[in-house]
């Protein structure tokens, strides 16, 4: 059950969905469950994340 939970967070971390809505679905009570525990965030998401940095940056 924990890597079906563990998977469904971490794609909801990548399709940009708010944390707090994640934490909803996977019907935890606190927020750092949900986050600490149960999120991996991919590398593609992490390099997505430093485009859009970079990018606002420039401006």
């Amino acid at each position: 059950m924990r890597d079906a939970r563990r998977t469904c967070a971490s794609l909801l971390a990548d399709l940009d969905v708010h944390p707090r809505v994640a934490m909803q679905i996977l019907r935890h009570a606190q927020f750092a469950i949900t986050m600490e525990i149960y999120t991996v965030v991919s590398s593609a998401a992490t390099r997505e994340a430093l485009k859009k940095l970079g990018k606002a940056l420039e401006r």
